[in-house]
């Protein structure tokens, strides 16, 4: 309530130098002034009485068992099942490239062509001895026949065709090395070489990649490491393994988990998971980055709202209600956050009951005085705020 100002109770008798004296002053004046404390004393009566008759309803509920899905989310890079170095098994000037950047080829497509003289001179070099050895074996025959040689004569003109016919053979394959095929079905990558450049064996020309199937490689920590083998341990179904693309996107087809490093990485702490992922649209490419996403589902896991908790020293509490009616700070150790409830692993049971709302008016060894009780249901339903 306002203070009224002295002054205006001054009495008209009293004259001070220099200021002019009204004789009706304080009549004219005094009713405004008890018009204003008469507003202002019932006012401030009404707050008074609504400070002192304020009162905060406590909500109080309990842990809810049901199902629950788990979410965990690792980084992973994108390899292709397949993804090789085409190489040049001959030297020599690259006459034809048939093939584009980013084409598709299927397995046995020509994709290069090295001009191939020196090996076509040797090839025909070596199929013509195979055929002076076969001439030799034939006349060898004949004169067997008339008894002019032996038999031993015929055997080494034999050996000699045979040795003659692998010759041939190995410059026809050396000859075929100079067309650079398919060797799977596949998507070819850039170009290291234009034609006419002299190509030495062993030269990469471009690499291929099969991504029919890609393989998606993760690091998992020891400790969640152990709870997936104990998991497979106890019979429990493989889990559901989504990606997750760099822009966000969900790729439509769901993972398998196939294979299991054999050692840990002593400096990390890792072991690496690779998870199989079909790709029948070739979407993925080698060497794309994204999120795997692994659910899986804990029955009857303990739920409570995020929002009924709260933490002290980086330990998260409740307000647990005794049987007498009196609250006190219970620790409660965390095993998973969703949206916005927690996973409780220990410091409650389904028989506990816990301050929902009205955490900030509750102290250590308060008597709650018939605090409203919601069903863990209801209290879990339509989260939408975090602990406090």
């Amino acid at each position: 309530m306002e203070s009224v100002p002295a002054e205006l109770f001054t009495s008209p008798s009293r004259k001070s130098p220099g200021r002019a004296t009204y004789p009706g002053r304080l009549t004219r004046i005094l009713p405004i002034v008890l018009g204003l404390i008469a507003l202002g004393v019932p006012a401030c009566e009404k707050s008074e009485g609504q400070h002192e008759a304020e009162h905060h309803q406590i909500v109080v509920t309990s842990p809810l068992a049901k199902d629950v899905v788990l979410t965990q989310e690792y980084v992973c890079q994108i390899h292709s099942q397949r993804h090789i170095k085409v190489q040049a098994m001959a030297g020599g000037y690259l006459q034809e490239i048939h093939v584009k950047e980013g084409q598709a080829v299927k397995k046995g497509d020509l994709m290069f062509k090295i001009i191939p003289v020196l090996y076509k001179a040797k090839w025909d070099t070596e199929l013509a001895e195979a055929k002076l050895a076969e001439l030799e074996l034939n006349f060898t025959r004949k004169l067997k026949s008339d008894s002019v040689v032996s038999e031993n004569e015929v055997e080494l003109y034999k050996a000699k065709l045979a040795k003659a016919t692998a010759k041939a053979k190995l410059a026809e394959a050396e000859y075929k090395f100079t067309d650079v095929t398919a060797p799977f079905d596949g998507i070819v990558d850039r170009l290291h070489d234009r034609e006419g450049s002299l190509i030495k064996e062993g030269d990469v020309l471009t690499t291929l990649s099969d991504n029919s199937l890609m393989w998606v490689y993760f690091n998992v920590p020891e400790a969640r490491y152990l709870d997936y083998m104990a998991g497979q341990a106890g019979g429990q179904q493989n889990a559901d393994i989504d990606l997750v693309l760099a822009n966000g996107s969900k790729f439509q087809y769901p993972g398998k988990i196939t294979t299991i490093e054999a050692k840990f990485n002593n400096e990390t702490g890792n072991i690496p998971f690779r998870a199989d992922f079909p790709n029948p649209h070739r979407l993925l490419r080698h060497g794309q980055t994204g999120t795997v996403q692994i659910h899986r589902t804990q029955h009857n896991a303990l739920v409570i709202p995020q929002r009924a908790t709260f933490e002290v020293l980086q330990k998260r509490y409740v307000w647990l209600l005794g049987a007498d009616g009196v609250v006190h700070p219970r620790a409660i150790t965390i095993q998973n956050e969703l949206d916005d409830i927690y996973v409780i692993k220990s410091g409650l049971t389904v028989n506990d009951r816990f301050v929902l709302e009205g955490l900030q008016h509750v102290r250590d060894n308060q008597k709650l005085e018939e605090p409203e009780f919601r069903k863990p249901e209801e209290a879990l339903a339509n989260q939408k705020h975090h602990a406090e």
